[in-house]
């Protein structure tokens, strides 16, 4: 049997890609998402404008699809040539940001927790709650900027009244999770002072553009980093006591946030910068750019050179999976010290990080020790 991510995965699949925690192995996280590779996106986008580009990526990250789009014009509209006589593309309002992070927050609270936990009742509970949510999870059409607020406080109210089957989840996660923390490397790459932000993101850029395999397996000043709700730029004071964080802690992270979305005043009609919800583009160079987007389940990076005529000639994007999936990461690491047969920590782990693309556990035997 071939392993994930070899070319035994074909078409979609191979595309979206496939991670395998292995609790107790030295080699604890395989698999990849070939999709993230510098070459086979670039392959896909390459010629393409802008109109087109937005619609594949949709196709291919269909997991946040929203927070790509706002990334994906924002980095086009910094490299967009001075010369075009196109309109400069527009990224997706900070309103329906909003909406649809907090959508993906319900989601995986209602459709994942409990699915990761096991538990069939809690299946059934998690679909009770969502029938009165205001925020609905069926379909994709994105509602107007007025509706979204309107949606969001109205979501605020509801939280305040049913947020008892959240809480309950986690009180599972606790007990499944005692004892179980991981090492905080936070990706540190915003910054409140624009000049050090400045120099981070060109050297992340430089970085995705010209490093082999980075945007599959990324370091950030020569180590494995991580991002997460936990890891907002508006956290970044917030530094703990110790540098372990529990699994519960990165998932009551979500859970606030989500309260945190639903109870902020709306922002004004001509905002251009959310300080729940960080975004922004830095101009690199010629026809070169980096852009940002705090979405979900952490930081997420698109990087385009457009070519004189304001389409692709490069692109790379780079996902919270990436960074938080790494084989040499602190999750890979506890992973590896967890174990062999302890599925359950390698669940509640996955959980806590939460992949963008389908991941499975699998027990293998412990690894005998090498004898020279």
């Amino acid at each position: 049997m071939s392993e994930p991510g070899t070319t035994a995965f074909r078409g979609i699949a191979a595309l979206a890609g496939h991670f395998v925690l292995q609790p107790g192995q030295s080699e604890s996280i395989t698999g990849t998402r070939p999709i993230a590779g510098a070459g086979l996106l670039s392959q896909l986008l390459r010629g393409h404008h802008f109109a087109a580009t937005q619609a594949r990526l949709c196709h291919v990250f269909t997991l946040c699809a929203h927070a790509h789009q706002r990334a994906s014009a924002l980095a086009f509209a910094a490299a967009w040539p001075a010369d075009t006589q196109e309109v400069k593309p527009q990224p997706l309002p900070l309103a329906l940001l909003r909406w649809e992070t907090a959508r993906d927050h319900l989601r995986s609270i209602a459709l994942e927790w409990p699915l990761r936990l096991n538990d069939p009742s809690l299946q059934l509970a998690a679909m009770e709650w969502l029938r009165t949510c205001p925020v609905s999870m069926a379909g994709t059409a994105q509602p107007s900027v007025h509706q979204s607020w309107a949606d969001l406080s109205a979501l605020n109210t509801w939280l305040e009244a049913n947020a008892s089957f959240a809480r309950q989840c986690l009180a599972r996660w606790s007990a499944r999770g005692k004892n179980l923390a991981v090492p905080l490397r936070t990706l540190h790459v915003l910054n409140d002072d624009a000049v050090a932000q400045q120099h981070h993101l060109r050297c992340l850029g430089e970085a995705i553009a010209t490093v082999p395999g980075f945007t599959q397996t990324p370091q950030w000043q020569g180590a494995c980093a991580e991002t997460g709700p936990w890891t907002r730029l508006r956290h970044a004071r917030e530094t703990p006591a110790s540098n372990l964080v529990s699994t519960e802690a990165r998932l009551a992270a979500r859970w606030q946030e989500l309260l945190d979305i639903a109870a902020a005043p709306a922002l004004k009609d001509d905002a251009t910068q959310d300080p729940l919800l960080s975004s922004g583009a830095q101009v690199l160079g010629h026809g070169e750019a980096i852009a940002w987007c705090e979405m979900a389940r952490g930081l997420l990076f698109h990087w385009v050179q457009l070519d004189s005529h304001g389409a692709v000639a490069q692109y790379r994007v780079l996902a919270p999976t990436e960074w938080n999936f790494h084989p040499q990461g602190a999750l890979a690491q506890v992973l590896s010290s967890c174990h062999a047969h302890d599925t359950v920590a390698a669940q509640t782990l996955s959980a806590a990080f939460d992949p963008c693309v389908e991941c499975s556990v699998v027990a293998l035997p412990p690894q005998e020790p090498s004898h020279a």
